[in-house]
């Protein structure tokens, strides 16, 4: 009977040894068969679940809108009365629905593409119809003396009064965003400026692009890096590192994502690129996820962050450049006096702000985050924020501007890009890449904690049972 026992424990203890083995062993092996099936499905070529992704966008994205209305325009335009502003919205549009045309595979493992552009009217997700008017902040006449010299200035005073133009207009949703006929423009007939304007004139059957990306073929750490855009690896916009082109267009990262690592995105409407960094885990329909914010410092100006000297390009509106949260887009945009912001001037210099009323900026409403996969580096959730403001200022020489207290750099509209996994999506997610390796990790646990305490047990138990046995 003892020798059966000892029998027993011996072989409870080997047992327990080898178990504790083999899920010692899983975890190294298994990580490393879990990591390279994960390389070889986030590479972005023909066959894996990234490029299926990739080409078309599998979740709907959608672009709310929320458009400044403005309360007193007349007394802005006689008084120089402070502008008291409100929102109205969100305008949903569909918008990346469609799949990614002339893709062109390269040399050094890139990939070549442009991104179609159309956006799709969501009555059920907006507060009205687009046909909603609001009386808004006129672009053509804000816009012309930035473009315009001087010179001809009070010929532009002239056609203003011609056209029954003013700084102010009644405008539907559709036309203030998407694009209208302008009288001002028409009577200017100037060619670079056309006769159309709109805040994303032109929009619909527009391409963006060209981009070339990095497949993460060669060097996974490099799945979808813009290599360039436009065939340049630098904007001719900005000095210094500011001109550099860094990250990807946030739809996804290279896989095996670092808290510590603050990840690059770029993006071609306010061209420039941008740092996020890790703010909080989240949970996305069941898939954990890392949150990555835009911090406040990447809208500082450059006595608070030195790396921004290169985004100041005036020294009117940033006092020098000591005034931050706006970013000088004009030479983008064809000279236009565009400047972003994040919305409701979320960080930007009370001096700035303080010249207009009604706006409420939140961190929680009106940062930009990626949500992203650590795996896989895919994007599971996001949300852009911009706000699109026109810069124009007192002036004699033209009569709506005359009675301006200061420069005004005028919101116009703010939006909200934002998807999230669907669904199916998610589903499928984890049951290809999720489920297996929780799956994974409770087994090399389990064997491994069980032959722990397998052996420990019957090895103790044993060394007792010697022990009585000697004395």
């Amino acid at each position: 009977m003892g020798c059966t026992t000892q029998c027993v424990l011996i072989a409870g203890a080997v047992v327990g040894g080898l178990l504790a083995i083999l899920g010692g062993i899983l975890i190294p092996v298994g990580n490393i068969v879990i990591e390279n099936k994960i390389k070889q499905e986030t590479v972005i070529e023909e066959g894996t679940i990234a490029y299926e992704s990739w080409v078309t966008t599998p979740s709907p994205v959608y672009r709310q809108f929320w458009l400044f209305h403005v309360i007193n325009p007349q007394d802005v335009i006689d008084y120089g009365a402070k502008p008291e502003l409100i929102q109205k919205g969100p305008y949903t549009y569909r918008v990346r629905y469609l799949s990614k045309e002339n893709i062109t595979k390269g040399e050094n493992h890139t990939v070549s593409f442009l991104q179609p552009n159309s956006a799709v009217f969501q009555r059920d997700m907006s507060v009205g119809s687009e046909d909603d008017t609001v009386i808004a902040l006129n672009l053509a006449v804000a816009a012309a003396p930035a473009i315009l010299p001087p010179l001809i200035w009070p010929a532009l005073n002239t056609l203003i009064k011609k056209t029954n133009s003013s700084l102010f207009q009644n405008r539907t949703v559709k036309e203030l965003i998407w694009g209208y006929t302008d009288p001002l423009l028409t009577e200017l007939n100037f060619k670079p400026l056309g006769t159309e304007t709109g805040v994303f004139y032109p929009y619909n059957d527009t391409a963006e692009g060209v981009f070339t990306i990095f497949t993460g073929k060669d060097d996974i750490s490099k799945t979808a890096i813009i290599k360039d855009y436009k065939g340049a690896e630098n904007l001719t916009y900005w000095k210094g590192d500011c001109s550099k082109i860094n990250g990807t267009d946030a739809a996804s990262f290279p896989p095996f994502v670092d808290k510590n690592t603050n990840l690059a995105l770029f993006n071609s409407e306010i061209c420039r690129s941008f740092h996020t960094k890790f703010e909080s885990e989240q949970n996305v329909k069941g898939i954990p996820v890392y949150r990555f914010v835009i911090p406040e410092s990447a809208f500082a100006s450059s006595v608070v962050n030195p790396d921004n000297w290169c985004f100041c390009t005036e020294n009117i509106v940033s006092r020098n450049c000591t005034e931050g949260g706006l970013l000088d887009i004009s030479a983008c945009k064809n000279k236009k006096p565009v400047y972003v912001s994040l919305p409701h001037f979320l960080y930007v210099s009370e001096n700035i702000r303080s010249r207009v009323t009604g706006l409420k900026p939140n961190e929680e409403e009106h940062r930009i985050y990626v949500d992203v996969e650590p795996n896989t580096g895919f994007t599971m959730r996001f949300a852009k924020r911009i706000q699109i403001n026109l810069m124009f200022k007192p002036t004699d020489k033209i009569e709506v501007f005359s009675k301006l207290k200061d420069i005004l750099v005028f919101p116009v509209l703010w939006l909200n890009e934002t998807g999230t996994i669907d669904d199916g999506t998610a589903e499928k997610f984890k049951a290809t890449v999720t489920t297996p390796m929780n799956i994974l990790m409770v087994v090399e646990v389990v064997l491994l904690c069980l032959g722990i305490v397998s052996f420990l047990a019957c090895s103790i138990t044993l060394c007792i049972r010697s022990s009585r046995k000697s004395k």
